[in-house]
């Protein structure tokens, strides 16, 4: 019986010949990204060096770690969870007893290992309640991990050893031998140490994005049922996921506790605190990976800077949210790259007038809207300290009609420009758009 042999075909490499490996060519824009990224860790407390300005670069920075990780969920996963905090701060009364351990010689870690301690101890939490968590998804999931949340703040009065108590666990960051000489007494050495995890956590968690598992959320968070029809367990690749984000989590726990010297329950552990990560994450933008990044930098500003210039900053703040939520739903990423798309086709210079009016015309209508808030606010709550309130570098009489009339004037001017410049603008942008999709079109049937 004859047999035919074959020869290998041109595009068919023979047996004995070694396969060619294409390389993938290097991503210079995302090297550029990541060394702009790095580059402004290392300079910002150069740049702003002031006590205040160190503190919120330290707190921007592991906050950076936590927006992420929880957009881990939301945006990559579509789990909207009101508990993230309990990882957070679970994480950080793990990583607050580790170091109080350290300092006495009980457990020899040093403190750049705190923050990984934290991190398994968020870890260790997201597997126990998130293997509860994730059997459901949707309203279920998010309901479910509100009940842990409010359990968990319950339990820690009841544990006052583990969690302090009303005043918390207090330490001393400066223990042990000094690492190169460093003893992390100093605040810009402990906001250097934050800016490597940021840069390193940052990294692994854009990485995660990339695998089987980060891409399955992807599926997971679309199409649930065409994941369990070709053989994949939603719960599974969930669940999975939400340990991630919970060691993650307790990282940016430990890195807060290593800052601030002390964690308190009733600030680590409240509804509040994960409604404040679901709340910036959102508007910093949830459907891109730098978005969270953005919300975290507005986070500090908001807790840190509006809250001192204003009793009435929450107002401020739920008003911003409505009206993203009403505009802007994709968050500040959002309008980002809407404009990067424009500017990317050379149509960006026609909004340089527009913008600059958007600018002076909302400006003129939040000064009347916040002059009139904070006279309402100053009646209500400081009468007793007189008629005048501060706003910025003026002073506003309550008393006097002449303050009233200002601040509504402004309001109303302001609203009115306001709105003639907004309708240019929308004209513009919607003809703008049309020859984006035009020259898209041209391009692919070129």
């Amino acid at each position: 019986m004859s047999t035919i042999a074959t020869k290998p075909t041109v595009n068919e490499p023979a047996a004995h010949e070694p396969a060619i490996q294409q390389r993938r060519p290097l991503n210079v824009g995302r090297i550029v990204v990541w060394s702009v990224f790095a580059v402004a860790l290392i300079v910002a407390p150069m740049i702003f060096t002031s006590s205040l300005a160190l503190t919120m670069l330290s707190q921007i920075g592991y906050l950076i770690i936590i927006c992420l990780s929880y957009n881990m969920l939301l945006g990559q996963g579509g789990m909207l969870s009101f508990g993230h905090a309990v990882y957070v701060g679970l994480g950080s009364f793990i990583a607050i007893h580790t170091m109080n351990l350290a300092a006495k010689g009980s457990l020899p870690v040093p403190l750049v290992l705190i923050p990984l301690v934290g991190g398994l101890g968020g870890m260790f939490f997201a597997v126990l309640f998130g293997y509860v968590s994730t059997k459901k998804s949707g309203t279920t999931f998010a309901m479910i991990t509100l009940g842990l949340g409010e359990l968990v703040a319950a339990m820690a009065l009841m544990f006052p050893t583990f969690f302090g108590g009303e005043g918390g666990i207090t330490t001393n960051r400066v223990y042990g031998m000094p690492l190169f000489g460093i003893t992390f007494e100093r605040q810009n050495q402990v906001y250097y140490l934050i800016a490597v995890y940021c840069f390193i956590c940052t990294g692994l968690m854009f990485a995660f994005t990339g695998t089987p598992l980060g891409r399955m959320l992807n599926a997971v968070r679309d199409n649930p049922e065409r994941v369990e029809f070709i053989g994949y367990s939603t719960q599974r690749v969930r669940y999975f996921s939400f340990i991630i984000a919970g060691f993650f989590a307790g990282i940016g726990g430990g890195l807060a506790a290593i800052n601030f010297e002390i964690v308190n329950a009733a600030d680590s552990l409240n509804g509040l605190r994960s409604g404040g990560y679901l709340l910036f994450t959102f508007l910093g933008g949830a459907t891109f990976f730098f978005g969270p990044m953005i919300g975290a930098v507005l986070l500090v500003f908001a807790s840190v800077l509006l809250s001192e210039l204003s009793k009435a900053w929450l107002l401020y703040l739920g008003l911003v949210f409505l009206l993203m939520v009403m505009f802007a739903p994709g968050g500040v990423a959002s309008l980002i790259m809407m404009n990067v798309r424009v500017a990317l086709f050379g149509k960006f210079h026609r909004f340089y007038a527009l913008y600059a009016g958007l600018i002076v015309t909302a400006a003129v209508m939040v000064a009347g809207a916040a002059a009139i808030v904070e006279m309402i606010y100053h009646m209500q709550l400081n009468a007793a300290l007189g008629p005048t309130v501060r706003l910025a570098t003026f002073e506003l009489d309550t008393s006097s009609p002449k303050s009233w009339l200002i601040a509504v004037a402004l309001l109303v001017v302001g609203l009115a420009l306001f709105e003639v410049v907004r309708r240019r603008y929308v004209k513009v942008w919607g003809k703008a758009q049309e020859e984006i999709e035009f020259e898209i079109k041209r391009r692919e049937t070129a």
